[in-house]
């Protein structure tokens, strides 16, 4: 690995580990919600080594927050390739978290190498579709809503190529859950063991659209 690329990694490991060691420069002023919404260090290691073993160049990720898991993705991107891309969408990042998770990909040395779209999922998704971008995995920690999730996973089959990865976290919420459940049930997409609490899914070898009447209710 090129000496450039091992003294980028450094970088984006040691502020990892300042984040891990110290929190976040900024916390919404909720108890525990950095704990709650950041995901935890064993599973960014989870999502990065699932990238790196995908062989992912171009990531899209709904939800930035406190940027836990958006330097773990970079990390892997990193290590991927070069000519890697890491699209974010999060319409909150500057009103509710400060910056505070783009500061750390600042820090991280990341930020050139990340698109941050400031607005909403269902808004940006589509309009990643019109420009022709074709990903290779998401990861999915934006809202809980069932709609909005069911939206996000609708734009993301259109948006990775086929075999593509999805990652999720918090399917443990019903309604994360819910939404991915008809995917699961009706386009035939298949599970990714991960460790912890994070799920994978691969898509299929194409995209297709089933005949209305195949519909199964979940």
């Amino acid at each position: 690995m090129p000496t450039d690329v091992n003294d980028s990694l450094s970088q984006v490991r040691a502020v990892r580990a300042q984040v891990l060691a110290e929190g976040p420069k900024f916390r919404r002023p909720i108890e525990g919600d950095f704990e709650r919404v950041a995901l935890p260090a064993s599973d960014c290691d989870s999502l990065r080594d699932a990238l790196i073993a995908e062989g992912a160049r171009v990531v899209i990720e709904v939800g930035l927050a406190y940027g836990s898991s958006a330097l773990a993705i970079g990390e892997a991107l990193l290590t991927t390739g070069r000519d890697s891309r890491h699209i974010v969408i999060d319409p909150f990042q500057t009103t509710a978290y400060s910056n505070v998770g783009w500061d750390s990909l600042r820090a991280a040395g990341l930020a050139d190498r990340t698109r941050l779209i400031a607005e909403p999922s269902s808004l940006a998704l589509p309009r990643l579709v019109g420009e022709g971008l074709v990903a290779d995995a998401a990861f999915v920690d934006g809202s809980h809503r069932f709609h909005e999730v069911f939206v996000d996973l609708y734009f993301l089959r259109r948006l990775l190529r086929p075999r593509g990865l999805i990652i999720l976290d918090d399917t443990a919420w019903p309604s994360v859950a819910a939404a991915l459940h008809y995917y699961d049930l009706n386009l035939g997409w298949q599970l990714v063991q991960m460790p912890g609490r994070l799920v994978g899914r691969r898509l299929p070898n194409a995209l297709q659209e089933p005949a209305f009447t195949d519909f199964r209710p979940f």
